[in-house]
């Protein structure tokens, strides 16, 4: 039995977009790549369901920047535990040293 081919995803916006920009028609891209026009077909009903996506409601990123700024609550948060932590060991230690330990 053959192989399944594996295609990327970047093969997959490249072909189906040579399509839609009419740079090669479907049957060419076809005869070119080896594939079945069903395929091909369902490669670009994904792309346009997923086109949305790309352009999201969010402006500019905002999810990037919610991210952004709740990684730097979690950083400044274990800063925070490490510097006591740290405190508190050398707490510990001096006063073991004091106690002749």
């Amino acid at each position: 039995m053959a192989a399944r081919r594996m295609f990327t995803p970047a093969f997959k916006a490249r072909v189906v977009l040579e399509e839609l920009t009419g740079i090669k028609s479907a049957a060419e891209l076809c005869r070119e790549h080896q594939l079945k026009p069903q395929l091909l077909a369902h490669w670009q009903a994904q792309l346009v369901e997923r086109a949305p996506e790309l352009f999201g409601s969010t402006p500019n990123g905002c999810d990037a920047q919610e991210r952004i700024a709740e990684l730097e609550r979690l950083v400044g948060r274990l800063t925070l535990e490490l510097e006591v932590a740290k405190k508190a060991s050398q707490l510990v230690t001096s006063r073991l040293r004091r106690n002749g330990r």
